[in-house]
């Protein structure tokens, strides 16, 4: 314990945040209404004896509305937070409490050891507390952000932690940063170009409804965010969290796999009205979040998590475009799949911009001029911008093409024509605005929801194990069980559900578009049907890595798919295909099964056919076709000039022989080729 008190003096207001210098550190934050503010400095996470109280005068601390102090003799690894003192109005948007430590917003490495969510919300004082990071010396070895063209890739989401903690998944470090590291070979076996993480930013485990926490259940998703410059400390398997996210950062971009964060700019864990302050709502409640105009005790709640970031204040726009340059200056990271995006494009009154001053920034960002950036294109409260998300390059998740690859793959009828549109890249719904393809991130399942095997096993949600009566999650998934509800011991129920996975994979890879993958898919994992496994920190949601031939098939099959993809450049365009000029051969053409065009009136016909012309030299063309009726269908192949069809994949045939690597592949000595029923092939000539 330190004998003496520091020695203060005035400080800057920049940097602000906590800044080691040689002879001490600065300590900086903002707010406005604030009347009297405190740094309260700790020896370790754990203590509950500050080693000092420091007051700050406003006449020698305070610059426009930033408070800031140099403590002389402090160094990196104290503990810190802020007490601030105002009036509390809620009826004027102010919620000051000079009781309450508050976590410094800028905090790159947080502790939450000490924090008891239900007993704050209580009345009961405990924070999360801020450590002064070390003056950054991290040696990159020469390591950069990848810079991958978007159409190149091919993306990989997955949790952190429920990628390795599972018993078989045979790493030392499961479930932490340095276990996904252990993990990168696989991820290389696989093809994959992009993991995309799960929020990685500092969240509460124990933002859950009381009737959730009750089971002894935690957020286990990670969509709670209270600190954004700080990464997860409960992803870390030793105590340098910040070196070990780097550490993996790096190794993924030695293996040529780039990171992408879904991060959470939305919302903060601090819920609304009667949820806890632990950072924003103390330091400036009225500003930072969207309040009800005509009761500013409350908040307006555009994202169904009780609060809304109000994004386009200058000051928290300042602060979100800072938090994305920090991550990829600072960490490295190669783009950002932004969590329900429409919440930053409402200006303050809470209405949707075509301009709104946040997502410009981002956009124009020269440190985030080679970054991708993904928009999740509408918020919980109705905004839909799904192809039409302002700006220029954004790309973002397509919520229409897993809808129609759904229904068209499981056989509905009146489905073809619009499932030939989101093959062809949705040009519907990026072209008119002189979008590109690449702007459409093709999915048929990610975190939220079913996973493929589910979808294919549950025609209803099984969610009783959240503990809210499975009234959370999705109504509208549009699965099939096959037969059967759950998993089945019946031999010929799991062989359709494995062939509709293999035809949900091949979709999925063979559209334009940048395809994304959700972790564990290529595996038939379960989650026992439970679409919102938000707060399921256990083997339910975690990779079960254990051995199975069903396992290995379907591996094997998205390995190869994936390699398909890679090797034609067809496959992914950067521009929309245009109309042919008379007398040039198409670049895509579509044909019904008989070979002629199709007719695209007509409701019940559920074969789909294209072929796909070569794009580069030496590369062959494809002919793709769909069979989602009940009978088999006769295939017309097209006629060529030169060279021979080989058939490369028909996923009704048995593994191994379902999807064949191009040495492999099998020609044809007929013009037609019969698919059975429910199936997918691909040809190639060359």
């Amino acid at each position: 314990m330190r004998a003496e008190p520091f020695e203060i003096s005035a400080g800057s207001r920049l940097p602000v945040g906590a800044a080691v210098a040689d002879d001490g550190v600065n300590f900086c934050v903002f707010s406005r209404h604030a009347t009297a503010v405190s740094l309260v400095i700790y020896a370790r996470a754990e203590d509950t004896t500050p080693l000092q109280v420091v007051d700050l005068d406003p006449a020698v601390h305070k610059t426009f509305f930033f408070w800031h102090v140099f403590v002389a003799g402090a160094q990196a690894g104290l503990y810190y937070t802020w007490r601030v003192a105002g009036p509390y109005e809620p009826e004027s948007g102010l919620r000051f409490d000079a009781e309450q430590e508050l976590l410094d917003p800028w905090a790159r490495i947080v502790s939450d050891r000490l924090w008891d969510r239900r007993a704050q919300s209580t009345g009961q004082h405990g924070a999360i507390r801020a450590c002064v990071a070390e003056r950054d010396g991290y040696d990159w070895e020469g390591d950069t952000p990848l810079r991958r063209d978007l159409e190149e890739s091919i993306i990989y989401e997955l949790h952190v932690r429920g990628f390795t903690e599972h018993g078989s998944s045979g790493v030392q470090r499961r479930g932490t940063y340095a276990g996904l590291m252990e993990k990168i070979p696989y991820l290389q076996s696989l093809g994959i170009t992009d993991v995309e993480l799960l929020p990685v930013f500092a969240f509460d485990r124990q933002d859950v409804p009381d009737a959730v926490a009750a089971r002894g259940l935690e957020n286990y998703w990670g969509y709670s965010p209270y600190a954004f410059f700080a990464p997860h400390p409960h992803f870390a398997a030793g105590a340098d969290v910040r070196s070990e996210f780097r550490d993996m950062v790096k190794a993924l971009h030695r293996a040529r796999i780039g990171v992408i964060l879904d991060v959470v700019l939305n919302h903060t864990c601090e819920g609304g009205a009667g949820g806890v302050t632990l950072c924003f709502k103390g330091l400036g409640n009225e500003f930072f979040y969207h309040l009800d105009p005509s009761d500013l005790s409350q908040y307006r709640d555009f994202t169904g998590c009780g609060n809304t970031i109000n994004c386009n204040h200058p000051l928290v726009a300042h602060l979100l475009v800072q938090c994305l340059e920090f991550w990829v200056r600072e960490m490295h990271v190669d783009g950002f799949r932004l969590d329900l995006a429409s919440v930053l494009s409402r200006g303050e009154d809470g209405e949707p911009m075509q301009h709104a001053p946040v997502l410009w920034s981002i956009e124009f960002s020269r440190v985030l001029s080679h970054t991708h950036l993904i928009a999740e294109a509408w918020d919980a409260a109705g905004l839909h911008q799904l192809g039409d998300f302002p700006g220029f390059r954004w790309s973002e998740w397509n919520g229409r093409y897993r809808d129609v690859a759904r229904c068209f793959i499981r056989g509905d009828t009146g489905m073809r024509a619009e499932m030939a549109t989101r093959l062809a890249g949705s040009s519907d719904l990026f072209g008119a605005a002189g979008g590109h393809p690449v702007q459409s991130i093709n999915f048929v399942t990610c975190h939220d929801g079913f996973t493929l095997y589910d979808l294919l096993a549950y025609s209803e949600k099984h969610n009783e194990a959240n503990g809210e009566d499975n009234r959370d999650g999705s109504d509208h998934n549009f699965s099939d069980n096959c037969g059967v509800e759950g998993v089945s011991d019946d031999a010929g129920i799991e062989a359709v559900r494995q062939r509709r996975a293999r035809n949900f994979m091949l979709a999925l890879l063979l559209s334009q578009g940048v395809p994304m993958i959700l972790a564990g898919d290529e595996r038939l994992r379960t989650q026992r049907g439970n679409n919102n496994a938000y707060c399921q920190d256990n083997d339910l949601s975690w990779l079960d890595w254990t051995p199975s031939q069903a396992a290995d098939d379907m591996f094997r099959f998205t390995r190869l798919a994936i390699e398909l993809r890679k090797r034609h450049v067809s496959l992914r365009r950067r521009h929309f295909i245009a109309p042919p000029k008379p007398g040039s051969v198409p670049e895509l053409q579509w044909y019904g099964a008989g070979g002629s065009e199709p007719d695209w009136q007509a409701a019940d016909e559920r074969v789909l056919c294209f072929s796909l012309a070569a794009a580069a030299a030496g590369e062959a063309e494809l002919f793709v076709a769909f069979n989602m009726d009940a009978e088999q269908a006769a295939i017309e192949l097209p006629v060529r000039e030169h060279g021979v069809w080989r058939r490369l994949a028909d996923t009704s045939l048995p593994a191994g022989e379902e999807i064949l690597p191009p040495e492999r592949a099998v020609p044809l000595d007929r013009q037609d080729y019969a698919l059975a029923a429910d199936s997918v092939a691909v040809f190639e000539r060359g």
